[in-house]
């Protein structure tokens, strides 16, 4: 697999400091994916104090007419630090924001980016997810885990604009003369699922449906429909993926096709324990894990996905009687 971040060369524009009182400054590079398309990327593995919460990636899309972003990263000093990074690159203003999904690591940046004649998209879903105990309950992790970088003056701010997709699975939208679509992918990585195809340059920002030299955080997911998600990307024919998490792809295959044998082992193996009537103790302790052990993420991650496959497994087995 050839590694955007790796073959383009002369890739990194800019480097932004981030400025919290009293704390190291880490830097923020942004690479050119294409023509009009520019992405920062966050370190492998989980959102810790030690990373400043960057641990996720964002793009955006520049135009004639402003510029649309991708995702708004997990505080509001990298949101800031995006945004300044946007204004080293182009005098365009940013137009619109669109939020892959209301996970903490993707738009807790927002409210760095809104201002007058900036206007926010999300899948309509997102409001429940947005509104959830859920979402209120991470806050206060957050709060705990990520200071100060995450505190009190962090807002959970949702969009101008809840998209639904009434009459299908897309929407197109052109802005500056560049063709966007907007896909509906929701309930596989999260219930508020989209993916952003910038059809005029062929390149894919996939969100978390697409992990790239990690392993994918699944949590509760729905896998079932994740693994049909996957099945969106091929047709696209992208020439590039930037995913929700890890370096960009000029080859997506190899990518696709781990993160659909990691959901299928998920599936087999604590699908299997289910039947047997075993414990997820005793599903997770006897299972051969060794095939993904060295992808980053693995430690912090692969418990976790396991623990929300087996009680989906039991739901669907539930479901079946």
């Amino acid at each position: 697999m050839r590694l955007l971040a790796q073959s383009l060369a002369g890739a990194l524009l800019a480097t932004i400091a981030l400025v919290p009182a009293g704390a190291a400054e880490p830097a923020m590079k942004v690479a050119k994916a294409s023509e009009r398309v520019y992405y920062v990327q966050g370190e492998a593995g989980m959102a810790t104090a030690a990373n400043r919460a960057f641990n996720s990636n964002a793009a955006f899309v520049v135009t004639f007419e402003g510029v649309v972003v991708f995702d708004a990263l997990g505080t509001p000093a990298l949101g800031a630090a995006l945004k300044q990074a946007i204004a080293g690159v182009t005098r365009q203003p940013i137009r619109r924001v669109i939020i892959s999904h209301f996970h903490a690591d993707h738009f807790y940046g927002l409210q760095s980016l809104v201002g007058p004649g900036v206007e926010v998209w999300a899948h309509v879903r997102g409001k429940a997810v947005l509104g959830s105990e859920f979402t209120q309950s991470r806050l206060e992790q957050r709060r705990r885990d990520l200071a100060p970088d995450v505190n009190e003056q962090t807002r959970l701010m949702g969009a101008d604009r809840w998209i639904e997709f009434n009459n299908g699975t897309e929407m197109e939208f052109t802005l500056g003369e560049v063709r966007f679509r907007l896909i509906d992918v929701a309930g596989a990585h999260a219930d508020d699922d989209v993916m952003l195809f910038v059809e005029s340059d062929r390149v894919l920002l996939a969100g978390d449906l697409y992990f790239s030299g990690r392993l994918p955080f699944v949590g509760n997911a729905d896998s079932k429909r994740w693994l049909a998600a996957m099945d969106v990307i091929a047709p696209l024919q992208p020439k590039v993926v930037i995913p929700g998490h890890g370096p960009a792809s000029t080859d997506p295959a190899p990518d696709i096709a781990l993160t659909r044998e990691y959901l299928q082992y998920l599936r087999e193996t604590m699908g299997r324990a289910v039947r047997d009537l075993k414990s997820f103790d005793e599903a997770y302790a006897e299972t051969d894990w060794s095939r993904f052990a060295k992808l980053p993420a693995f430690a912090a991650a692969n418990r976790i996905n396991a623990y929300g496959t087996f009680l989906r497994m039991e739901q669907e087995a539930l479901n079946k009687q």
